[in-house]
């Protein structure tokens, strides 16, 4: 029993034990650089980064944000049959109402008069024939633009292909007009509406600000050097602010994407916060040219006299744009503050680390500075030391 006891009384006095560490004084200039300048980026790294430029003193949410859209602008077409068209915002924003996008139309292959009936597909390597027998009756090819029925048709003098049931005349898109149909398209002007706001701080802003008149709206356009709160855009200083030109991009389209940052502080400069627009094609990669352009097709479908159903079909080409609104606000917060200096702490503890490291490694005295580390030294020449036994924190 004594023995027993005598183990439980060392286990109890070990575990209220309490050690402290001996600090060995190293007075070399070379040490004390090396500690000191770790201190220094610790330091630069804590104050420069984390405080001033990621700004993690702050509490931090993500933008809400609505956005409306408007286009504005006439135009007038000599079609190829030598006819005059008017255009107006009905004819060439498709869809008239969009949430974050909307699409202007620049270009069109116009299809008149499809009924549904038999013709011979467009020619191509899966669709030319000799006779019948090329040819397979119910195939579907999700490429071609009917369904065929087994007979192989003149599409040409020269030329046999396998009949399909479609709508007929099929649409042949392959030669696009060098100059846009709309090519005055780029004079249209976008009149853009955003709110946002940020919950967590009932903070709200509007693109338009309470400053501007409507006067003023009237007659603004945007620009950024003169005008850059004004929220009514000129299509072709979008396109061309994005890199692009907008004749070039008019003829089959594109997707463009109109970027606007309400990143605020809201610390000291919330009256200033203002968005940042910028603008980006979205559809073409700098690195490949494979593919670029935007289009879809849509019809209106009309009856004769006789109930007999024909359309006539658009190949509409033109231009999308995407808003795309992001944003971070931040505000002084006790929490964060005090996680992040408790981690630059965490970092501080760190240093003497690293120069203990450098201490033991690089230096010629480093195993006899090892060896005596929690010892008293004092020796003459280049490996004087100084052992305190003070204690005042882990080094």
């Amino acid at each position: 029993m004594s023995r027993t006891a005598g183990c439980w009384q060392s286990c109890v006095r070990h575990v209220f034990h309490y050690e402290t560490v001996k600090t060995l004084v190293i007075p070399n200039v070379r040490v004390g650089c090396v500690f000191r300048f770790t201190q220094l980026l610790v330091l630069l790294y804590v104050v420069g980064y984390v405080c001033v430029v990621q700004k993690s003193y702050q509490e931090k949410e993500s933008v809400v944000s609505t956005v409306t859209t408007k286009v504005k602008g006439f135009a007038f077409t000599n079609t190829s049959t030598g006819n005059w068209k008017f255009w107006d915002v009905a004819d060439y924003v498709i869809p008239p109402q969009g949430e974050t996008s909307l699409f202007v139309l620049t270009n069109m292959v116009v299809t008149p008069h499809q009924t549904q009936t038999r013709c011979p597909e467009l020619p191509n390597p899966s669709t030319t024939c000799v006779d019948d027998c090329d040819c397979i009756e119910g195939l579907s090819d999700p490429r071609g633009n009917g369904i065929q029925t087994g007979l192989c048709e003149n599409f040409s003098t020269t030329v046999r292909t396998c009949e399909v049931l479609s709508w007929c005349p099929l649409e042949i898109d392959s030669e696009l007009p060098e100059r846009a149909l709309l090519a005055s398209a780029e004079n249209f002007t976008l009149f853009i509406k955003n709110s946002i706001t940020y919950p967590k701080f009932n903070f709200h802003r509007r693109n338009i600000g309470s400053h501007i008149s409507s006067s003023y709206l009237q007659s603004c356009e945007f620009h950024r050097a003169t005008d850059p709160e004004c929220p009514i855009f000129r299509l072709k200083h979008i396109v061309s602010e994005a890199g692009e030109e907008f004749q070039e991009m008019a003829v089959k389209g594109g997707v463009l994407g109109i970027i606007i940052d309400w990143s605020c502080d809201l610390d000291w400069w919330a009256e200033t916060c203002h968005p940042k627009y910028s603008f980006r094609r979205l559809d073409k990669d700098p690195a490949s040219n494979l593919a670029p352009g935007y289009n879809f097709r849509f019809a209106k479908y009309y009856k004769t006299q006789n109930e007999e159903e024909f359309r006539t079909l658009f190949k509409a080409y033109g231009i999308r744009f995407d808003v795309i609104v992001f944003g971070t606000a931040g505000r002084f917060s006790i929490v964060p503050t005090i996680v992040n200096l408790g981690a630059a702490l965490a970092f501080l503890s760190l240093v003497p680390v690293v120069s203990d490291w450098f201490m033991l490694t690089c230096m010629r005295k480093g195993d006899l500075y090892s060896r005596h580390k929690v010892t008293h030294l004092h020796e003459d020449g280049d490996a004087e030391a100084e052992l305190t036994s003070t204690s005042y924190g882990t080094q």
